[in-house]
């Protein structure tokens, strides 16, 4: 079980150093320039002072804003290496969300949402290429729910991924399906351009925001 620790792209970090190498020989050229033409200008033609003052103030306004842009960078890297640091004492805990099931052999907790006009509930389970592989009656209710992963002949399923709803009845109608999320262990916290991403067993992976609920085993 790890961590994943974030890295700060190379390429951007290469494109802010390039631009301040620029920026600073720029502004060196920009003075060396400036003071030749001061020692060498005309006493009756003088430099255009206003012209000059507003060069300077033109440079000072872009480092400016690439010392700030360099600021902003920091303090980013800084909060994602504490909720980082936060998200690192996850690692090994149960998370509840509603995300597609491992199963290797072991019972997994579920936490059914049905529907609230609904007096029947079944539990379907699909396969990886969405075909039906189980079907079961299911207590009415939010109460956790023990899944041990069997067939339609009540065999338990090979190892794998299973996608889980719950289909909702008010006597032979059906009003619809709805979530059924479960219980998995996280193995890993990865940062990406979507946000924090936790990768469960079987690699079946969901953001950080997705999660509900957290437990000990």
């Amino acid at each position: 079980m790890t961590v994943s620790a974030i890295t700060t792209p190379t390429s951007p970090a290469t494109g802010v150093a390039g631009k301040k190498t620029d920026l600073n020989t720029d502004y060196t050229t920009f003075l060396k320039m400036l003071t030749t033409q001061l020692q060498n200008q005309d006493p009756l033609n003088p430099m255009d002072t206003g012209e000059t003052s507003s060069q300077l103030a033109a440079f000072s306004s872009v480092e400016q804003q690439t010392r700030t842009n360099d600021l902003l960078s920091d303090l980013g890297a800084q909060f994602s290496l504490f909720g980082m640091s936060q998200l690192a004492t996850w690692v090994g805990q149960e998370a509840r969300a509603d995300a597609p099931v491992w199963y290797s052999g072991a019972a997994v907790t579920l936490s059914p949402n049905p529907a609230e006009r609904a007096d029947r509930v079944v539990l379907v389970v699909r396969d990886t290429a969405g075909a039906v592989v189980s079907r079961e009656d299911m207590p009415l209710g939010n109460a956790p729910y023990e899944w041990f992963g069997a067939d339609a002949t009540g065999n338990p399923l090979p190892e794998g991924s299973y996608a889980l709803t719950l289909e909702n009845y008010s006597g032979d109608a059906l009003l619809g399906e709805s979530a059924v999320e479960s219980y998995q262990r996280i193995l890993e916290a990865r940062n990406g351009p979507a946000g924090t991403t936790l990768v469960l067993q079987g690699g079946i992976e969901v953001l950080a925001t997705e999660i509900t609920a957290l437990r000990q085993t």
